[in-house]
């Protein structure tokens, strides 16, 4: 097939969109909420949060690819490390903030603790997000503090913070399990301290898109009132609905919205970079990054962190603009993409690929002999198809099953962390002592 005409063939079909003949609910000047932010400012996590993930470990090179092209897209703000949690991460973390970066600012994430704070301070990062997990349960039963002394924590980091001349924000950890009430006392005592933006966590991913518009509605009132603080949302995806509550916490007012490249995270992950900015710009109109570089980023963060995507991933996915079945690809040719896909490909930097198989039909078979030039009767297309049907894929169905199997237990055991018998040798080698029961050694905690 030539790869002239395929290219050819693809522009003259972009070019058929016959926009006029749809209806679009999301342009309806009743749909657009009022409260949402003409701006939206990106912060990536993929660094931080992202790393996160079981089993993955970046080496500075890599943070360093990474850092430099969500820069090149456009990212507003990147955490890029921790780095109270290990000396090399410390070293990685100043390493990126000697780096010139043409529009993002970076941050490091520390605890209201002093160490903590001095080691983002020792790396040179213009902005701190200190972190305080705020529900009854974390304050009594994790943090075991009165609301005194959070309070008083709270207000000494992020002053001590402030008098270093960094950007200090205030991160509410399970915010979304708190009462309106006692998150406005914490916000309240942060705002005073200095915070420059305010930021929510549903940490554990447990609230859904109608209880986030109520919760953000409320509390963007109040932040209001006491003089505007910026607010932003952090949203993690145990119940599928990062990506859903970050939208709907940016329609109340919320314009600092946490992402992860390919959603990847703790658990289940953190909202998708990819999907949420093409969302904003779909939806709404809003631009945030150059979304024709949203696959190169994902690819280059999926060969980094050593996970698959899923082929059917949103945006970046491989087959996410992928089409096998005839009456699909017959709508595509007959009324353009825009009969089956929502925008162009290449506006992600994508292309469109038609299949050959099962479902394959005549308009499939007729619209590739047509890039290939060759001229066909009914019959010679009739007699191509049923070939195409009656012929397997590369591998037959079992195999298919024993591969797939096969990749997925290697994948299980290259990230579940550390294994168990390396960690009691690590036991034994310090204390000299084994674990009683030896079925430990093979358990996964």
């Amino acid at each position: 097939m030539s790869n002239t005409n395929y290219l050819k063939n693809q522009r003259e079909l972009d070019r058929f969109q016959r926009t006029d003949l749809l209806f679009d609910y999301n342009a309806l000047d009743t749909i657009r909420p009022p409260t949402l932010p003409s701006k939206i400012f990106i912060w990536d996590e993929t660094l931080r949060d992202g790393e996160q993930t079981p089993g993955v470990s970046l080496n500075l090179n890599e943070k360093l690819d990474i850092a430099k092209l969500l820069d090149e897209i456009g990212v507003d703000i990147i955490a890029v490390g921790y780095p109270a949690v290990t000396e090399d991460e410390k070293i990685a973390v100043k390493t990126l903030a000697r780096e010139s970066f043409k529009h993002a600012q970076l941050a490091a994430p520390a605890r209201t603790v002093k160490m903590d704070i001095d080691a983002c301070l020792a790396c040179d990062v213009p902005e701190i997000p200190i972190f305080y997990p705020v529900s009854d349960l974390a304050m009594e039963l994790v943090m075991r503090k009165s609301y005194k002394e959070a309070f008083e924590d709270i207000t000494n980091a992020i002053q001590y913070s402030n008098d270093h001349g960094i950007i200090t924000d205030f991160v509410l950890m399970d915010a979304t399990r708190t009462s309106l009430e006692r998150l406005q006392q914490f916000c309240k005592v942060a705002i005073e301290a200095g915070a420059d933006k305010i930021v929510i966590a549903d940490t554990v991913g447990c609230m859904g898109p109608v209880a986030m518009k109520y919760f953000i509605r409320n509390l963007k009132e109040y932040l209001d009132a006491l003089g505007g603080t910026p607010l932003s949302i952090h949203c993690h995806n145990d119940l599928g609905l990062a990506h859903a509550n970050t939208l709907a916490a940016i329609e109340e007012g919320a314009n600092y919205p946490h992402v992860c490249v390919n959603g990847y995270g703790e658990r289940a992950g953190n909202t998708p970079l990819e999907e949420l900015v093409t969302s904003l710009q779909f939806l709404y109109g809003i631009k945030t990054v150059n979304l024709e570089k949203l696959y190169e980023l994902a690819n280059l963060v999926e060969a980094y962190f050593g996970l698959p995507l899923s082929t059917h991933k949103a945006i970046v996915g491989v087959n996410s603009f992928s089409h096998e079945s005839g009456l699909h690809v017959h709508a595509i040719l007959s009324g353009g993409p825009i009969a089956i896909e929502p925008f162009p490909p290449k506006m992600v930097g994508r292309e469109r690929k038609f299949y050959m198989g099962k479902f394959s039909g005549r308009s499939t078979i007729k619209y590739v002999l047509k890039i290939g030039q060759i001229q066909v009767t009914d019959q010679e297309i009739y007699e191509i198809l049923q070939r195409i049907k009656d012929r397997p894929g590369i591998l037959t169905k079992e195999e298919s099953l024993k591969t797939m199997k096969a990749i997925k237990e290697k994948i299980t055991q290259a990230y579940s962390g550390l294994n168990p018998i390396e960690f009691w040798k690590i036991v034994e080698d310090v204390t000299g002592k084994k674990p009683k029961d030896e079925r430990l050694y093979g358990q996964i905690y």
